[in-house]
């Protein structure tokens, strides 16, 4: 539900991908790629003179022996199919699986990792230093190891080609180890390797028996280049050793990441496991290499795809829709292979038992299941999930679908009924939240293990590595307290914990619209209690100097959605409200959805909706206080500002992506702008735009009616522009730099002309796996770390913006991949910092600049309510709040 005090407004709706149909009646076989098949078919066509295509193997494959157990095949008779798939989950430990776990694009088109990920250099040459000098030095730790010792010497970096192809990771490394003798020290993920001497001739090529079939597998090995010490690739090096240690801890590879089966977490009641495990990454800082590790949880359910489709069917005759609803954009994992994939779209046209190429002939899904992994599906009717790649998967060398079994596919994360039950989250919270010194306390364990480990030791010093045994510490900085301002001038000192809730009371709004007309709907048998709210409200807010008229009662006999619609017609059609309140007995969506429709699109008038028991709650006066300050801000208010010492007003702009909850394919891009230079006044626009389309020219079209506006308020062209753009996957940052920043850039120079055009454009990251702790605690708002844990290539850096009470705190990434302000690190730095200060729905900071924050409470009320583009006569109000 909406922010608006009936339920807190959950973030689940981003990320999800909502993307088109399947095309074409014939599915594609699992992980088979476009490209792959041309090239293989090219190389037959010289091999054997275009007489016959050469056999291909789909993508998704078992991480494996060559020589497999045999109690890792097949199911144990009787056992159900969902327990089958956990038993084979619990029997695929990456204990077994050779020279390490990581993997590199292929033609068969394996993920890329993060570690291979181009990054671009955003730092400029100019920049001599990017760190603040504003604030107090302070003592920071952060969970990240250097590494003291390692290989000086020179890699030479192959290309393996398996023929015919084989894409199962651990049978190309078994098939690649008979050879180690020729080989020498090698390391191998796959696809790569990494040796210490050259190898001759050049390319070389051996063969080996592939012993579940004795066939006959050419290995051609070409060099691609040589590695020296600062190549990006030797690190990538490093990344591969350390999965091969880790390997040897008994933890699980799930997706990317390494989890910990043995001390998971069962939460009977609500039939879920929660894996602890780690995420890890080295990389290239700022003075060193260093080794970042952090927690992660991952909760897996104990139900399939084909357990939701079943339950969903048996509850509508609409099941086919709401299958799509519940399954498209979650994450499920394939037992079989290890792998997650995120579900893109639903086959219902094909089943089990269609067919598709594999070599010259066709098979079925269910032969291809039951000859590939003995694995018998039960299911014969089910229909077909398919995974499109995304960004980063392209990047990564996968062009193509993946298409999975629904029988086969644990379903991992929370339902949205789950992120409902409080109780439940209350539960997982008690073992997710961790206090600072418990995090640590975790990760100096696991670093323990991964240093101690005989097998781990051995491959370390094998390589010569070797990492310090402690946190990475350095020196960061705290900035000074914001001063609040109030209404008449009055202003209140900051305080460390960035919270000016107590303040407002007895103080001022900063400006306060004047309000004249409104009306409020609701359920007749409420009156009692609306009036008493109404009395309620109209002293909080006047204490605040805003003063709030009586409005016009409209009640109703139902709690029908229509019937709300139906009402605030009527009102519109006799009035011109300023603002229509509806008070609601519950959160139910589709009445939320039809009142922002109707006030939002069709009628163009700010709305508030409440809910019916925080009428009498025991703190409704707080709850009245907050609703007042909302209806100031949507009526064109602001309640407090701060100081941003610029001459003249500069804009700032915050840009965030929600994807459609309802049409898969459909994303809405959010705009939100500053006009002035107390940051109280903004211009928002929405775009909607679909899957592949360019987010470019809808970006640069909505910065040029901000400029447009700002230009008819001030009588100026802003002098600056400051973008912060949320959303951003990491890997694709030239993607944005190349398109939508030279777009912007293009079209604001159309109405500079000879004026100067001086702009920034700055990525913002939340979900970042950094963490920083002062003195084994949170480190208080205001916190920078703009040095050694930061990326030498780029302008970067570090924040903590926001008060965490429970948990550890996370800071937000700030990347400047494009700057022609001349304004100094430190002015960058604290003007986002100040920004966090303005976000008008919490009296307290928050983790981006405000603009970033109404960017995403907009484009989330346009994906998940509204689903089109609001009226554009709102534009110049923050009617989202």
């Amino acid at each position: 539900m909406s922010e608006e005090l009936v339920g807190r407004a959950r973030g689940r709706a981003r990320g999800r991908s909502r993307m088109q149909p399947a095309s074409g009646p014939q599915p594609r076989r699992p992980g088979e790629s476009i490209s792959q098949r041309q090239l293989e078919q090219q190389q037959q066509q010289q091999q054997q003179q275009q007489q016959q295509q050469q056999q291909q193997q789909p993508m998704p494959q078992p991480q494996e022996l060559i020589s497999r157990p045999p109690e890792l095949i097949g199911r144990a008779r009787g056992t159900r199919p969902v327990e089958q798939v956990r038993q084979q989950m619990g029997a695929l430990s990456l204990a077994a699986q050779g020279e390490g776990a990581a993997s590199v694009p292929s033609r068969g088109g394996v993920r890329a990792r993060k570690y291979d990920e181009p990054q671009v250099p955003t730092r400029p040459p100019s920049l001599e230093s990017k760190r603040g000098t504003s604030g107090a030095h302070i003592v920071l730790k952060s969970n990240y190891f250097k590494l003291q010792t390692h290989t000086d010497w020179t890699l030479y970096q192959y290309r393996v080609d398996f023929s015919p192809d084989e894409d199962r990771t651990a049978y190309r490394k078994g098939l690649l180890r008979v050879h180690k003798d020729i080989l020498g020290p090698y390391m191998f993920d796959g696809t790569v390797l990494f040796t210490v001497k050259r190898l001759d001739p050049d390319p070389l090529e051996l063969y080996s028996a592939r012993i579940s079939d004795d066939v006959k597998i050419r290995i051609t090995i070409k060099k691609t280049t040589d590695l020296v010490m600062g190549d990006p690739h030797y690190v990538q090096f490093f990344n591969i050793v350390l999965r091969k240690c880790i390997a040897g801890l008994n933890l699980q590879l799930v997706g990317r990441d390494f989890f910990d089966a043995a001390s998971k977490i069962v939460v009977e009641k609500y039939n879920l496991e929660l894996w602890p495990g780690f995420v890890t990454s080295i990389r290239q800082h700022e003075n060193d290499i260093l080794l970042g590790i952090d927690l992660a949880n991952k909760i897996m359910r104990k139900d399939t795809a084909l357990h939701l489709l079943n339950d969903v069917s048996q509850r509508s005759d609409s099941w086919k829709d709401l299958f799509v609803q519940a399954i498209v954009g979650t994450t499920v994992i394939t037992p079989y292979n290890n792998k997650t994939y995120r579900v893109d779209d639903v086959d219902f046209d094909s089943s089990p038992l269609s067919t598709f190429e594999k070599g010259t002939e066709r098979v079925t899904y269910m032969d291809y299941y039951r000859n590939r992994y003995s694995i018998k599906i039960t299911n014969k009717s089910q229909p077909l999930l398919i995974s499109r790649p995304k960004r980063r998967d392209i990047l990564g060398g996968r062009t193509n679908n993946v298409v999975l079994i629904p029988e086969l596919c644990c379903l991992t994360g929370l339902s949205d009924d789950m992120r409902n039950n409080f109780h439940l989250m209350r539960d997982l919270e008690q073992h997710t939240r961790l206090h600072p010194t418990a995090r640590i306390d975790k990760i100096l364990n696991f670093m323990k293990r991964l240093t101690t480990n005989e097998q781990a030791r051995e491959e370390l010093s094998l390589w010569n590595l070797k990492f310090a045994p402690d946190l990475v510490e350095f020196t960061g900085r705290l900035l000074v307290p914001e001063k609040i301002i109030h209404g008449g001038g009055v202003i209140s000192e900051g305080t460390q914990d960035a919270d000016w809730t107590r303040n407002l009371r007895g103080h001022p709004m900063y400006h306060s619209k004047e309000f004249h007309s409104w009306s409020i709907v609701y359920l007749r048998k409420s009156h009692r209690d609306v009036e008493s709210f109404v009395r309620t409200l109209t002293n909080a807010s006047a204490s605040l100097q805003f003063r709030i008229p009586p409005p016009n009662y409209e009640d109703i006999p139902d709690d029908r959605a229509g019937t709300y619609v139906q009402a605030i017609e009527k009102i519109i059609s006799k009035s011109n409200p300023q603002l229509i309140m509806c008070i609601v007995p519950n959160n139910r969506s589709d009445r939320y959805s039809a009142i922002k429709k109707k006030c939002c699109v069709d009628r163009a008038v700010p709305s508030q909706v409440v809910l019916a028991k925080n009428l009498t709650t025991k703190n409704v006066m707080s709850i009245a206080t907050k609703i007042g300050i909302q209806v100031n801000c949507k009526i064109g208010g602001s309640p407090w500002s701060v100081v941003v010492p610029f001459k003249k007003p500069v804009m700032v702009i915050g840009f965030d992506v929600c994807h459609d909850s309802t049409i898969k394919a459909r994303s809405f891009g959010a705009m939100v702008a500053s006009l002035d230079g107390s940051y109280s006044k903004y211009y928002s626009a929405v775009s909607a735009h679909t899957s592949g389309e360019e987010l470019s020219n809808d970006l640069s079209i909505n910065v040029v009616k901000s400029v447009v506006i700002f230009r008819k308020d001030n009588g100026f062209l802003p002098p600056k522009l400051i973008l912060y753009r949320d959303g951003v996957g990491e890997g694709t940052e030239h993607y944005v730099l190349n398109h939508e920043v030279e777009k912007i850039r293009a079209s604001l120079q159309e109405i500079y002309q000879s004026e100067p055009l001086q702009m920034a454009f700055i990525i913002v990251t939340k979900r970042i796996n950094t963490r920083l702790f002062l003195k084994g605690n949170n480190p208080p708002p205001g916190t920078v770390a703009d040095d050694v844990i930061t990326n030498p290539i780029k302008y970067d850096f570090f924040l903590v913006s926001q008060q965490v009470r429970q948990g550890t705190v996370t800071p937000t990434s700030y990347n400047v991949i494009y700057d022609t302000t001349h304004l100094s690190p430190d002015i960058m730095q604290k003007l986002s910092y100040k920004m966090c200060h303005l976000y008008f729905n919490w009296s307290g900071t928050v983790r981006v600049p405000a603009p970033v924050q109404y960017a995403h409470k907009l484009a989330f009320l346009c994906g998940q309510y509204l689903h089109r583009a609001p009226n554009e006569r709102l534009n110049e109000m923050l009617y989202f709040l």
